[in-house]
This record gives structure tokens, C-alpha cells and sequence, in this order.
């Protein structure tokens, strides 16, 4: 076997609002196999500026689990536990290469297009105007639970949208959830969130920076609406941390985003851990491209899901790799009439 890696810039098609600024390019890192006749593929998805692996040292890594890739998936993955969007770039490439089909990691209903995956429409941070252009755009396209990101503009602006959205939708024709990615102080937080529940808010994500544990318990305990922890996951690798962070801060739900979590292998832990804990959770992609996605996507149907995935963000580039994956009425599907548009030759391996 021996292994390549290529850096790809995906490119949004429109600026993309959160609390942390404006994103208009990502990186993103592909990992691929060649073993006899066949290839496999998997995509370190690295999020500047959230990924605990976001190191001066993250190309010099990948190029040694190049060098080293004879170890094997579970040497290589165990020796990778501080670069979370390696090993699941490598759950991804060492499934694929030994799969029938490269794209096909987790072969089921979802992906012969029998069935579909609950998503919710994600509504970018922006102007009052941007932000209800998309909220119209969202429910005329069938979505019937939405994420909107809070904390970037004026809080009573964000209110209103949410307030002229409950004037047309109840809660039980939309579900809403709010994603504050650590926008709240704390001594300011339970008073929002106090505004915030006059809405039926489904939950709120990480109101409070991560790392504040003990300000973040005391929320969740007093808390008038759901919270979910988003960023507090990052970074935690021992299952007894784990375990602790969740006995001690008693959220509602968690939220995995496996590239940033220690791919596939991670997010199972922390759902183990939090079923046993009477925790909810869903799945969230981190802005990978639709190799990422698809392999996410397939994982998550896997989970015998029961509530909406963050799962909609293969539409935000302009250069994606075409693929089956589709939005749908509100749901991700897999097209099996649709071809996956890539080639080797557009990475400019050494083949």
C-alpha cells in the first residue's frame, strides 16, 4: 500500500457569517490510498482556527502517515489522537480502498436512495434582510426545522427574526434551533436564553465559550431551553474526560462534528457515553467537501437516527465535487442516478 495527500481550497459561493467572521475559502486535505489496482480516498477535514489539530505541524503529519502507512488503520490511528481530522481522513481512506466501490463506505437503504436523513436548513449569520431571505428560502424549500446562527449581529435584531418566524410557523410546523458558537457571556447568557425560550426554541449550541465548565453547568442547570454542547467536545481525547465533562456539565444534547472529534471511532465513544448519561445527540458536518460529507452521511444513517442532522452543507462551494448526494425537502439524499464527478488527474497525484 502506499498513500499521497493533497491540499484542496474549497471556495464559498457567497460569504458565509459566523461569530468568529467571515469565511470565504477553507482548506481542506485529501488522503489517498493505492493498494494493487485499486484506490481509496478520505478527506482530513481541517477547520482553521477550531480544529485542536490546527498545527504548524499538521503537513508534516500527514506526510508521515504517508511515509508510515505499512502500520496500518489501527497503529496509525491510535498514534494520531491529538489530529482528530487525520484519523478520520484515514477511517475514510482505508474503509474506501477496501470497499467494492470507492465511494461506498457503508453501504444501506440510504445509499441504494430507499431512504433519506432529517436535516435542518442552516441560516448564515448576516443583515436582517440576508438572514430572512434565507429563512423564506429554507421553508419554501421544505425544511421543517432550522439553525440559525446567533451572536454576530445586534441580539434584539436576531430576536425579531425569530419572533416574525413563530408569527407565521408554531413550533410544531418548525422547529428552530439557535447556534450561539460561544457568542454569550456569561454573566449574560441566562438572560438571553430567558428571551430566546419565549420562542420555542428547539435548543441553543454553546451559548458560553468552551472551556468554562463549571459557568457552563450552571447554565445548563438553570437554562429555561435545551443546550447543547457543540466546541466543549473538541479536544477531550480520554474516555474518562469524557465521561467526566458529561457527568459534570449535564447538557441536553451533544453535538459531533467527527472531523473535529476523532472521526468515526470518536464519535462512537461520545455516543455510548451520552446514551448512557440519557444525553440526546445528532451528527454535524464541519464545512468538508462532499467527500467528507458523503462519508459522514453514510455514518450518520448507520445510527438509526431519530431527529434532524446538520448535514446541509454540500451546496456551499462553488468547486465541490459533484456527487450523488442531494437536499431535497428537507432531507439528504442519495441520487443513484447521479455520478460522483472526480478523477485522481484533479489532485495532481504522482499516479
Amino acid at each position: 500500500m502506499t498513500a499521497s495527500y493533497r491540499k484542496y481550497t474549497l471556495e464559498f459561493k457567497q460569504p458565509s457569517g459566523t461569530s468568529r467572521g467571515i469565511l470565504k475559502t477553507k482548506d481542506t486535505f485529501y488522503l489517498v490510498l493505492f493498494e494493487d489496482d485499486k484506490f481509496g480516498i478520505g478527506e482530513c477535514g481541517l477547520f482553521r482556527g477550531l480544529s485542536i489539530d490546527d498545527r504548524s505541524d499538521y503537513e508534516e503529519k500527514l506526510q508521515w502517515v504517508c511515509d508510515n502507512i505499512n502500520l496500518g488503520r489501527d497503529s496509525l490511528i491510535m498514534a494520531l489522537e491529538a489530529f482528530p481530522s487525520i484519523q478520520i481522513g484515514l477511517e475514510m481512506a482505508f474503509n474506501s480502498v477496501h470497499a467494492e466501490n470507492p465511494y461506498l463506505l457503508y453501504p444501506s437503504a440510504f445509499t441504494d436512495g430507499q431512504d433519506h436523513i432529517p436535516i435542518n436548513g442552516l441560516i448564515w449569520m448576516g443583515s436582517e434582510a440576508f438572514m430572512k431571505q434565507q429563512i423564506k428560502n429554507k421553508i419554501e424549500a421544505g425544511f421543517s426545522c432550522l439553525k440559525m446562527k446567533i451572536g454576530a449581529i445586534d441580539f434584539q435584531t436576531e430576536v425579531n427574526l425569530l419572533k416574525s418566524i413563530r408569527k407565521e410557523y408554531t413550533s410544531g410546523d418548525i422547529e428552530l434551533r439557535v447556534d450561539a458558537n460561544g457568542a454569550f457571556s456569561p454573566e449574560e447568557a441566562l438572560e438571553k436564553l430567558k428571551i430566546l425560550s419565549e420562542y420555542q426554541i428547539h435548543s441553543i449550541e454553546q451559548p458560553i465559550q468552551q472551556g468554562q465548565r463549571y459557568e457552563m453547568a450552571r447554565l445548563c442547570e438553570d437554562s429555561p431551553l435545551p443546550i447543547a454542547l457543540d466546541e466543549e467536545l473538541i479536544g477531550i481525547f480520554s474516555v474518562t474526560e469524557q465521561h467526566k465533562l458529561l457527568h459534570t456539565i449535564s447538557p441536553d444534547y451533544i453535538i459531533l462534528k467527527p472531523s473535529l472529534i476523532g472521526g468515526f471511532l470518536g464519535s462512537d465513544m461520545w455516543i455510548q457515553l451520552a446514551e448512557q448519561q440519557g444525553i440526546g445527540w445528532w451528527i454535524t458536518s464541519a464545512l468538508e467537501s462532499n467527500i467528507g460529507l458523503n462519508a459522514i452521511a453514510q455514518y450518520t444513517y448507520t445510527k438509526s437516527i431519530n431527529r434532524p442532522q446538520g448535514l446541509g452543507t454540500g451546496g456551499l462551494f462553488t468547486n465541490n465535487i459533484g456527487c450523488p448526494l442531494q437536499v431535497k425537502n428537507g432531507t439528504l439524499q442519495y441520487n443513484i442516478k447521479k455520478d460522483w464527478i472526480f478523477n485522481l488527474k484533479m489532485l495532481n497525484l504522482d499516479l
